[in-house]
């Protein structure tokens, strides 16, 4: 078979037709290099450049949501997470303050431009994806931690259902901005609410799927839609339904399935393959083999990427053998 380019691999993968190799891409972390967008953007296209991967999934800085509506972060000196300095909502009757935000200004707007200039620099040659975060998760990161709004909502369900749906108006349209800036789809993360080791099924029913499917029914005709399932224990089978072109999550962990256990399940295309944690221990063969695993699986409908942010101590060698894995080398 003939070598695609990189837009046909993706698009031949989306539709489940035969593909010359299963695509890949790895993302992650630069905590360093989150806080501008020239470097968020160098940080970037340096990875896609240096490794040809079939997309770029842009991986922002994850406080980018909660400090839209007011959160304050001190910026990290290492390759740490920032350190939260003050809540964007500090108690319960705050809930009826938190109203939708213009979602093309702020911090919101500076990650738009980054899309806008990452299309740019790669001259279309190739899928970009950005990072959106659910309304649920957040106004969950707005309250500073799950306990907290988890204590909203048995206290206050009302309130933080209208918070939400607040947010969620934000989050459509931050979505289809990046759209129009020529993102070719968004990376959709509910983060850990889609784990039974945070919520129950019927929680996450009530305060996430409603809003999670008025976000990706409003951007259904992106072509390259992702849903992230995080954290273990995660409901991914729960979500099968959701509108989207592939599915991503950390299948390489014990209490989650593998790629080959949701692959006969969906239409849809599964995502992963290779252990996130094991691209910061594991040696360059071990990664190699778990690429070229699963870039075996089914024939088509498989993309090979780690189950979430890879950590920033990855070696070149790593990530080098998931290009090389799946590749066939």
């Amino acid at each position: 078979m003939s070598t695609m380019t990189k837009r046909e691999r993706v698009r031949a993968a989306i539709a489940g037709e035969t593909v010359d190799r299963a695509p890949a891409s790895l993302w992650g972390h630069d905590f360093l290099r989150e806080w501008s967008n020239d470097e968020l953007v160098g940080a970037t296209c340096e990875q896609y450049e240096a490794y040809d991967w079939d997309f770029i999934k842009i991986n922002p800085r994850w406080t980018m949501f909660p400090e839209a509506w007011g959160a304050v972060y001190a910026p990290p000196t290492e390759q740490t997470n920032p350190t939260l300095v003050s809540r964007a909502v500090e108690e319960l009757d705050e809930l009826h303050d938190v109203v939708s935000v213009h979602a093309e200004r702020g911090v919101l707007g500076e990650h738009i431009e980054a899309t806008r200039l990452v299309v740019e620099r790669t001259k279309g040659e190739v899928d970009v994806v950005q990072t959106v975060f659910s309304p649920m998760a957040t106004l969950s990161l707005m309250f500073g931690h799950p306990r907290a709004f988890k204590q909203a909502a048995r206290e206050a369900p009302a309130a933080v259902h209208g918070a939400i749906a607040r947010i969620t108006e934000t989050i459509i349209n931050y979505g289809r901005a990046n759209l129009s800036a020529g993102a070719s789809g968004v990376f959709y993360a509910p983060l850990q609410w889609a784990s039974r080791d945070n919520a129950t099924p019927d929680f996450y029913r009530e305060f996430g799927r409603p809003y999670d499917l008025q976000v990706l029914d409003a951007i259904r005709d992106a072509e390259f839609n992702i849903l992230h399932v995080c954290h273990t224990n995660n409901m991914l089978t729960d979500v099968l339904d959701y509108p989207v072109e592939a599915f991503n999550w950390d299948d390489q962990h014990a209490t989650n399935p593998n790629l080959a256990d949701v692959w006969p399940q969906t239409d849809k295309c599964v995502m992963g393959g290779v252990s996130r944690s094991g691209l910061g221990e594991l040696n360059a063969d071990d990664v190699r083999a778990q690429a070229s695993e699963a870039a075996s699986v089914g024939n088509t409908r498989v993309f090979v990427t780690g189950g979430c942010s890879i950590p920033p101590h990855t070696t070149h060698e790593n990530r080098a053998a998931v290009a090389t894995g799946a590749r066939g080398g």
